[in-house]
């Protein structure tokens, strides 16, 4: 069976109805109709009462899931837009077993609300998938191939690793089985060759899988993240399928784990920038190892980077030894060899030297060994993996593992019995071996944009080295935000996302922006206030190393970082010996500003400074050097402190020191530049920054030079504008989104007095005369800069100028006046703008310490300001609780009720069944819009299903069970009442759930477990000597190590997921359970489909709900022919079945949001009380301004206003009328309303109940043909015209 394009999306556009869509598989009965942003499963019935009024929009091969795009408010999906993304072409790859392999080549966005415009927003997400790197399975007889999974990992499980969870999270949130309707999708390389052995057929596979946890491109995404998750991290998969045997062997690359990246212009050169000091990557560094380690078992380095530091490879080989030395002080020196190889100096007359290579892995290749299968039993497992680097982990880490490939395929052709056979061996080394070269280019194309430098055809390589210097430095950029978008969504950008990525685990950052402003906004019950002491100083060195100079020898840094505190004992007000926790030194004109070094770094963004950036974080300015050695030798004279990071434009630097036991509390550190000279042209003038942070709190220090100048004001207001507003971080983040904002630096502002006035204030000591006329204080009162900001009391003289090594202000030409122009300020913002009290002990910030130091190798002075901040600290335990309150109160994702009749008026000839008519349908619509706004509205038989945009006005409408609703007392329930277990394993999906490839078995001994390589042979001996081996094995053991059935394979901890066994006879292992995955669903946890409970007495009359039965399957016979006209029986008193309307089974109703609200407000949400689950929320009191005036009650006959549009089959029991006539057309409504009575146009009446004798008289029963020339009811059903004479004679045969 080939696959075809079963899906197929219909859309509805009418003018005056929400936009709605609705996808069909021609597989299964059921559909999904998005309407309003909520998701519904449809029945067939109702699927039919509908479909007339929906249009083809597209065909797709498979749905990958919605997209949500846009910012998401704090309320619901405002502001969002979501897409179906659909596979409209693709081609196969191959097949594996049952399973076909095909990869995505175009694909189409469906906008679920149809706006004009929507397909230009996602041009370049669209661009990422059509690359062609996309896989997806598909079987038409089983469960397909999940490609995410390894094999050996897939004897072990069959959840995959939530790679799809951003296309998945909205339908799974509305219990669709994402399993049945959405295909999993994997990134990275597919490789498959038909081979055949004799009269089997063997099927060859390369596989490699892009790790989505670092997914970017070359220059946007290098090394570690604060996770210990690399950049181009692939896991390549070697599998051979012959039969029931399988055999495999698994590889891994990735980017060195350490925080480095490649800035600026990259030109055939390998500069390295290190983003963080060596103690500060530690952390990181632990966290990728033990990842390692516990998902792949024991680990293997394989480092091919240079390890010479002359000429271009310079910066390659510092950071080679950086690797090195992070191994060599981890604990993992002892049990992960690295192998150092340099590939370019080794290779470099050729690729004999791999050699060398290959004997340094014989022993660890032996000792990792393989996986081999076959039928239900499990003869080896491969115990570990080789990690594989180099720069970009590309073309050398791709000749490598091609290498360690083709010498692994040998010992796999032995354990499938085809060693002995040299052509087949020749026909599989050939076949592998294009298969690794094509694996490579596909690779290198993710990453670098273009396929992998091959060095046979130095042509081919050097017009791809030009195509990825074009590429990787011009284009990447949106691509890099395009795979943002893919795997975390454009939400990530919004301010709340910021907020809550600072205070939750970054596995609930893709929750519903509901859940995240809920929790967020009780931060207060699960933090607590702790206080760091920050140092900030800020120092115009005037362009040289002048603390060395020997006229003051006695002058030192420690005068100025450390010591001025006791120096200024009458400032201070508590003991100087609480120690600092962060130092932030910012210095201005560490270069001369002179046109060599403004051009150098206006040009090449500065090439010298990102040439080598030092193993400590610095360029190769020697100043920068200079100074940076210099500070750690002086601040750690007492602790011990490293440095975080650094960062420099031209004369401008900035560092931060951090205590060493505070590393591991920081993460997110980044940095970023502004010019602001010249126009923003040059770095002369600007500003640098660096974000962090610390605990859960963030912070962002700023160190600036503005413009100079007596009267050049609004010249350095603008520049602090401009820097404000283009500083710009990772994820979208600004320099106001920072709980802390910490501004020092050289900001210019001068005095508006002479200076002779300055000079008499000055030696009286009055300040704060003086500051009246302060620049800086004068513009800051007037709101035109710092606006919100702090600054420490100056009791000391101003920091401008003086003259060199002098107490003496300028006594040059120019005589300047003396001015505070280095300063420090600094702003705390509330988590919340609304709190008029966040915490009982909130404080902006408290200065301990302003005030200078007499450091004369300048033209001024430095300052330090000694602040106190508070930091937030989450509690586990009460976040979690936090957590649960939450999801608990919100209620369900799909925010969707069952209302059923429990109780019908007791008239005794009424059809419980007739319940859904207008009048009914107005009075539920106004019932439930007090506790929310309707979206959705879906009925079949005696049970409709009501959707609300949020999940809390879902659990407040519980109140309305067994309530009267036009005489019916209503049973009201939730559809998934079980919401909480099924959110909490909604919100679990971000966290890796990837089970590790190989486990200990805990029968066998440590003996075995450590055995040596030569133990344990990799190769498979004859049957004799196996056999031989088996009994040597068995008479020292007690349980053999080889041949262990898969039922004695256990695992560390069962998750709850169904285990595909490899083959259809394979047993399930030991203390597994049987549970679906957590993204697949069923009847009793969702209510998805109407089942045989829902429906009654449905499914005995023929209709079916989405599964075939020999009743459904049946036609309906066809209508009985009428009587003819000329012939019309004599009135007879109808039937009591005649008497009965005839009732919609099922229908949509699509709610479109009213132009004014017709009901009040909607209560106040739950938040201080939480309901418990077996009992429903209090009713918010009834008002009687909620029932119209009498006069104004709409017709009962029509829908009502707020219903745009209701559709529904008019069919009986047996799908016509009582005398065989099918139903006529509803005529059209008669109805005198004006446009502005009312402002949306309502569709035709539902034809009238006959029962009610306040409407229809039953005295007199309507004839079923009347009389010629009769005016009709308008309140009756319309009869069949007749003829209007007889009829026409029958015209003779011609001869």
């Amino acid at each position: 069976m080939a696959m075809g394009k079963n899906l197929r999306v219909l859309a509805k556009a009418l003018p005056e109805s929400p936009y709605s869509v609705i996808l069909e598989d021609r597989t299964k009965k059921d559909t999904l109709l998005f309407d309003s942003g909520a998701v519904a499963v449809l029945t067939e019935l109702q699927t039919e009462a509908i479909r007339k009024q929906y249009s083809r929009l597209a065909d797709a091969y498979s749905c990958l899931g919605v997209l949500k795009f846009g910012k998401s408010s704090t309320t619901a999906t405002e502001g969002e837009v979501l897409y179906l993304v659909l596979v409209t072409a693709c081609s196969s790859v191959g097949k594996i077993r049952d399973s076909e392999v095909f990869r995505i080549t175009q694909t189409q966005f469906v906008s679920l609300r149809g706006a004009v415009g929507d397909d230009e927003r996602v041009s370049e997400v669209r661009k990422v998938l059509n690359s062609g790197t996309f896989y997806f399975t598909w079987s038409g007889s089983s469960e397909p191939l999940d490609l995410s999974l390894c094999v050996q990992r897939r004897t072990r499980t069959a959840v995959t690793d939530n790679r799809n969870r951003n296309l998945f999270s909205h339908l799974s949130g509305y219990g669709v089985d994402c399993g049945e309707w959405l295909v999993k999708m994997m990134c990275g390389a597919v490789e498959i060759r038909t081979i055949y052995v004799g009269h089997r057929q063997a099927k060859a596979c390369l596989i490699s899988r892009l790790s989505f946890e670092r997914a970017g491109t070359r220059f946007n995404v290098r090394g570690t993240n604060d996770e210990g998750h690399v950049a181009n991290f692939v896991e390549t998969e070697q599998v051979i399928f012959l039969e029931d045997e399988v055999t495999s062997y698994l590889q891994t690359r990735g980017s060195v784990p350490l925080f480095w990246e490649q800035p600026g212009i990259q030109v055939g050169s390998h500069k390295v920038k290190f983003s963080r000091g060596t103690e500060a990557s530690k952390h990181a560094f632990l966290k990728h190892m033990h990842l390692m380690k516990e998902r792949y078992g024991r680990q293997v380095i394989v480092n091919l980077l240079g390890a010479s530091l002359i000429g271009s490879k310079e910066g390659e080989a510092t950071l080679s030894q950086m690797f090195q030395s992070h191994h060599k002080d981890s604990p993992f020196a002892r049990t992960v060899p690295h192998i150092l190889f340099d590939y370019h100096a080794e290779c470099k007359g050729g690729m004999q030297n791999l050699s060398k290579l290959q004997e340094k892995l014989r022993d660890h290749l032996r000792s990792l060994s393989l996986f081999y299968a076959k039928g239900s039993e499990i003869f080896v497992q491969q115990k570990g993996t080789l990690r594989t680097n180099c720069m970009d982990c590309l073309d050398r880490t791709n000749c490598v593992q091609t290498l360690i490939g083709l010498e692994i395929l040998s010992k796999q052709l032995h354990w499938l019995g085809l060693a002995d056979k040299p052509q087949i061996v020749a026909r599989f080394q050939d076949m592998y071996r294009q298969m690794w070269t094509n694996n490579g280019n596909e690779v290198s194309k993710i990453y670098a944009g273009t396929g992998a430098l091959q060095g046979g055809n130095k042509l081919m390589d050097g017009a791809r080295s030009a195509a990825r210097t074009i590429q990787n430095n011009l284009l990447d950029s949106s691509k890099q935000e395009a795979i943002d978008v893919l795997i975390m969504g454009s939400s990530m950008n919004s301010e709340l996302a910021d907020r809550a990525r600072t205070l939750l685990p970054s596995h609930l950052l893709q929750a519903s922006a509901g859940f995240l402003n809920e929790v967020v906004k009780r931060y207060q019950e699960f933090s607590e206030h702790m206080t760091l002491r920050l140092a900030v100083g800020t120092y115009n060195i005037n362009g040289g190393k002048h603390f060395r100079s020997i006229v003051y020898k006695d002058c030192s840094l420690a005068d100025w970082l450390l010591d001025c505190r006791p120096k200024a004992a009458e400032d201070f007000e508590e003991e100087p010996d609480v120690p600092v926790d962060i130092f932030v030194v910012g210095f201005e004109e560490m270069v001369d500003l002179n046109a060599a070094n403004i051009m150098a770094a206006s040009i090449a963004l500065d090439d010298d400074y990102f040439h080598s950036y030092s193993t400590l974080g610095v360029g190769s300015s020697e100043n920068a050097k200079a100074w940076e050695k210099e500070l750690l030798k002086t601040i750690n004279r007492d602790r011990e402190y490293v440095l975080l990071t650094s960062v420099q434009l031209v004369g401008i630097c900035l560092f931060v020191f951090v205590d060493l036991h505070l590393t591991p509390h920081i993460r997110d550190v980044a940095t970023d530049i502004v010019k602001t000279g010249l126009g923003g042209a040059t770095g002369n003038k600007g500003a640098v920054a660096v974000r962090l942070v610390v605990y859960n709190s963030s912070m962002c220090f700023v160190c600036g030079h503005l413009a100079p100048g007596q009267s050049a004001v609004t010249e350095r207001n603008q520049s602090y504008h401009d820097v404000s507003r283009r500083l710009i971080f990772p994820m979208g983040k600004s320099l106001n989104s920072h709980d802390y904002i910490i501004w020092c630096g050289d900001f210019n502002y001068r005095v508006d007095l002479t200076k002779e006035e300055m000079e008499q204030m000055i030696s009286e000591s009055r300040w704060e005369e003086l500051l009246e006329y302060d620049q800086l204080r004068v513009q800051q009162s007037q709101g035109n800069v710092f606006n919100g900001f702090l600054e420490g009391p100056i009791n000391f003289p101003p920091t401008y100028k003086y003259d060199l090594f002098s107490d003496d202000y300028d006594t040059s030409e120019k005589c300047r006046v003396p001015a505070w122009t280095d300063r420090v300020l600094w702003r705390r913002r509330k988590l919340f703008p609304q709190e008029a009290s966040p915490m009982d002990d909130w404080s902006p910030g408290e200065c301990k310490f302003y005030g200078r130091a007499e450091l004369k190798q300048s033209d001024h002075r430095p300052v330090i300001c000694i602040l106190d901040v508070q930091v937030l600290r989450v509690r586990e335990e009460d976040r979690n609780r936090v957590i649960d309150d939450v999801i608990h109160e919100l209620g369900p994702s799909d925010a969707t009720i069952v209302v059923e009749p429990h109780q019908h008026s007791p008239t005794e000839d009424d059809d419980i069944e007739d319940i859904f008519d207008g009048d009914f349908t107005q009075a539920l619509m106004n019932e439930l819009s007090a506790y929310g706004q309707v979206v959705l509205m879906y009925f079949a038989q005696n049970k409709m299903w009501v959707t609300f945009r949020d999940g809390r006005a879902a659990l407040q409408a519980l109140c309305v069970n067994e309530q009267p609703i036009n005489d019916v007392v209503v049973s009201v329930r939730l559809k998934t009442e079980n919401y909480e277990e099924l959110v909490k394993q909604e919100l679990r999906l971000g966290i890796s759930n990837t089970v590790p490839l190989y486990v200990k078995d805990k029968d066998k001994g440590d003996e075995e477990e450590e055995a040596k390589p030569h133990d344990l042979p990799l190769t498979m001996p004859p049957l004799s000597e196996m056999q031989a081996l088996d009994l040597v094995i068995l008479s020292k053991k007690k349980n053999p190590p080889i041949r262990r059935a898969l039922s004695a394979v256990t695992a560390p901890a069962p998750p709850p997921t169904l285990v595909l066994p490899l083959h259809h006879s394979m047993q399930l292992p030991n203390g597994f359970d049987t549970k679906p995955p957590l993204y697949k669903s069923t009847r009793a946890q969702f209510y998805t489909s109407i089942d045989d409970s829902d429906l009654g007495d449905g499914e005995q009359e023929g209709w079916s709900s989405g599964r075939s039965t020999p009743e459904g399957d049946k036609k309906p016979p066809p209508p009985n022919r009428p009587p003819p006209p000329s012939r019309p029986p004599p009135p007879t008193i109808p039937s009591p079945s005649l008497k009965k309307k005839s009732t919609p089974r099922a229908g949509v109703i699509s709610v479109k949001p009213p132009l004014q609200p017709a009901r009040p407000a909607p209560p106040a949400p739950l938040t201080d009380e939480l309901v418990p689950a077996a009992a429903p929320p209090p009713c918010p009191p009834r008002q009687d301004s909620i029932s119209p005036p009498e006069e104004s009650q709409p017709d009962p006959f029509s829908i009502p206003p707020q219903l745009d549009s209701m559709s529904r089959e008019e069919t009986t029991k047996n799908g016509t009328y009582g005398n065989g006539r099918t139903a006529p057309p509803v005529p059209p409504r008669q109805d005198s309303s004006s446009p502005e009575e009312t402002p949306l146009r309502p569709l035709p009446p539902i034809p009238p109940r006959n029962d009610n004798e306040d409407r229809v008289s039953s005295t007199k029963p309507l004839p079923l043909i009347p009389p010629r020339g009769s005016v009709r009811n308008p309140a009756s059903a319309p009869p069949i015209p007749c003829r209007s004479g007889l009829p026409p004679p029958i015209p003779p045969r011609g001869n």
